[in-house]
């Protein structure tokens, strides 16, 4: 043992020591600089921006600058089929050749939905189902119904379609309304007999209007009742339509 530690206080001693030292300095700098030469570190080719560029356009410049690329599809309706609208890496990232770049492209053809069940549904509601299921508002019109804007058809290129139809995501679908006013025609009421006022409340009720008004000699006008009236119930037909006017002669009740 006193001769190890002897031999640890020699020149000898210190001279292996840096020598050591020293090859195993030189041997890690090679492999330093051996893998940075290797993996051409802080060095590469800069990916080219893609985004908004048609798809054939874009793997061509990959392909001449010496890219690998893989391709996703999605659709989106506000989008030109064979647009890119995302790419991996960033534009701008320098990468080694052959590295892969991963494209999203918008395809042509849209994925079918299932038309939601929109009737009874009123506008507001219509409007947000359709909306969740990737579809959009055509045009509307409106049809007699007691409901106003209550849903009562769906139409896709001038077609009725019933719920669960399969429809392109994206299109635009048209909706028949309910106005409020229910059935285009109404019973013709009998107001013969009846006091002037109540009378004037039954026309508006029932959708018509007031027409002209014939008054006969009247003294006290809250006596007036309805002698009188055109159309009369019992004419040619017990229904007319909404807002036809109906004219009336009044007389003083005894």
């Amino acid at each position: 043992m006193s001769k190890f530690v002897d031999y640890l206080k020699t020149k000898q001693f210190y001279i292996n020591l840096g020598a050591a030292i020293g090859s195993v300095i030189v041997i890690i700098t090679i492999i330093f600089l051996s893998l940075g030469y290797y993996t051409r570190h802080g060095s590469g080719i800069p990916v080219p921006a893609l985004v908004g560029t048609n798809i054939d356009q874009a793997t061509a410049l990959l392909d001449q600058q010496g890219f690998k690329y893989q391709i996703d599809s999605v659709y989106v309706a506000d989008k030109a089929p064979g647009t890119i609208i995302i790419q991996d890496p960033d534009a701008g990232t320098n990468v080694k050749e052959n590295r892969t770049i991963y494209l999203t492209v918008v395809k042509s053809l849209a994925p079918n939905v299932s038309l939601p069940d929109l009737t009874q549904d009123t506008y507001n509601t219509a409007v947000a189902n359709i909306k969740n299921f990737g579809l959009k508002i055509g045009d509307t019109t409106y049809a007699h119904d007691i409901a106003r804007d209550r849903v009562l058809q769906v139409k896709f290129a001038g077609q009725i379609i019933t719920p669960g139809t399969k429809i392109p995501k994206g299109s635009r679908i048209d909706l028949v309304l309910g106005d409020g006013k229910g059935a285009s025609e109404v019973i013709v009421p009998d107001l013969v007999g009846q006091d002037f006022d109540a009378a004037k409340f039954v026309i508006s009720n029932s959708g018509l209007v007031l027409g002209t008004v014939d008054y006969g000699v009247i003294t006290d006008s809250t006596k007036m009742v309805v002698e009188s009236q055109v159309p009369a119930k019992g004419d040619s037909t017990n229904k007319v339509s909404i807002g036809t006017r109906i004219n009336l002669k009044v007389v003083q009740k005894n």
